[in-house]
Formats: structure tokens, C-alpha cells, sequence
């Protein structure tokens, strides 16, 4: 674990064969809420705790199409503009 450069907060970092993440809290939104990075493409989300409840009934079948390697960097890009 380290400091966070901006906050001050402990952040985690975790890594597989697979990929490499940073996770720590922030507090500058309007409340508590988790940040992950990706370590590779920087890509960052902000999940609140309602996200994270909802998260945490997720089957892990439901994340599958989020985890398909054929799944090109742009095709991720394209969903995330057209989800928000």
C-alpha cells in the first residue's frame, strides 16, 4: 500500500497475469466512494456505495462480456460515451 499523491489516502494496488489495478477511497466527491485505475490504459471510474452494493450482488457470469480479451480497447470506449 502507499499514500495517494492527491489525497493523502492509502491506496491498493493489485496485480495478476492479467492486469494491474490501483484502488483507493476518495472523498472529494459528494460522499465516500472507491476509485480504480487501470494501470495500464489509466482509464479511472469513481463507484459510490449504492454502485458497489449492486456490484456486490453481481454474478460473476453477469461480468463475462466486461472481460472478453476480443474486445478491442475502442469497442470499451464506444460503450462507456454511449452508457453515460
Amino acid at each position: 500500500m502507499s499514500a495517494n499523491k492527491d489525497t493523502g489516502d492509502t491506496v491498493l494496488w493489485l496485480a495478476s497475469e492479467f492486469a494491474a489495478v490501483e484502488v483507493g477511497r476518495d472523498d472529494r466527491g459528494n460522499g465516500p466512494r472507491l476509485m480504480i485505475r487501470d494501470a495500464r490504459s489509466g482509464c479511472c471510474v469513481f463507484l459510490d456505495p449504492l454502485e458497489l452494493a449492486a456490484l456486490a450482488s453481481t454474478r460473476h457470469e453477469d461480468l463475462l462480456p466486461f472481460l472478453d480479451p476480443a474486445r478491442s480497447e475502442n469497442d470499451r470506449k464506444l460503450s462507456r460515451r454511449t452508457v453515460r
